[in-house]
């Protein structure tokens, strides 16, 4: 388990919505490495070097950036990955947040870790109450329930099992994610791939046509309303869906104003 920094922390990030975060909390100053992936904020980012993707982290690269503390995340990291990290890394922090509720606790394990370095205390206060109020928010609504298919890749189609953080991001709007599929704690069942001809497609309210990890735009509208017929279908913004950290309280603003239109 990674211990709190006591000296100056060398961070590497491999989660594109944390490296986000770590700027957000003023701790831009330690970060030694990220992926090609973690683009926000570009301006800050700059100059910070980059050791491959995700799921294909250039191990040599990173080591010798000489990380004090990488941190990993169970569904954008692969396990071989942070098994060959444990060899040259003195502090693996492995997060899994799983609704967005779960950014608090995200919060709270940053601020164990780091909380000693000037404003980050106070950054993480201000996340946790924008937070607590854009759930408040949701909560205060009364939502008519309606059947979603949120696709995030082509070819084939996949979609998002219910214990994944998107299905339960979109239940805070009464949006109940299709399939009735749960993934477990990890691996490819949360992430379920469609055949096209499930009964139960028939009976979708609502296709969301996510920005990413497949960035679909309106070319794919018609395929996917051919999927669905009587559904309606949108483009959504995939990282106020699915990332967490500072954008999770704008992600639940978003979906209120995608179910109030």
């Amino acid at each position: 388990m990674a211990t709190p920094a006591s000296a100056a922390p060398r961070i590497a990030s491999l989660v594109p919505s944390i490296t986000e975060l770590l700027i957000a909390l003023g701790l831009g100053p330690y970060l030694v490495a990220r992926t090609g992936f973690c683009i926000h904020p570009a301006a800050a980012l700059r100059e910070v070097p980059k050791v491959g993707g995700t799921k294909d982290v250039n191990l040599d690269k990173l080591r010798r950036l000489a990380p004090s503390h990488v941190i990993v995340n169970v569904d954008e990291n692969r396990l071989e990955t942070v098994e060959a990290l444990r060899e040259f890394v003195p502090h693996i922090v492995v997060t899994h947040p799983q609704g967005p509720e779960d950014n608090a606790a995200l919060l709270a394990q940053m601020l164990a870790l780091f909380g000693g370095k000037p404003g980050v205390a106070e950054a993480v206060a201000r996340l946790r109450a924008e937070l607590q109020q854009a759930l408040a928010r949701c909560a205060a609504q009364t939502w008519p329930a309606q059947r979603v298919l949120y696709l995030i890749w082509r070819e084939p189609w996949m979609t998002v099992a219910r214990d994944t953080y998107i299905a339960r991001m979109l239940a805070q709007v009464g949006w109940q994610s299709w399939p009735e599929a749960w993934g477990g704690e990890s691996g490819a069942a949360r992430y379920p791939v469609l055949q096209g001809d499930e009964p139960w497609l028939a009976r979708i309210d609502r296709v969301l046509l996510s920005s990413e990890p497949y960035r679909f735009d309106v070319n794919h509208l018609s395929e996917a309303q051919a999927l669905c017929p009587q559904a309606r279908v949108q483009l959504v913004d995939g990282e106020l869906l699915s990332w967490y950290g500072p954008r999770a309280a704008a992600g639940l603003d978003y979906l209120r104003e995608l179910a109030s239109a």
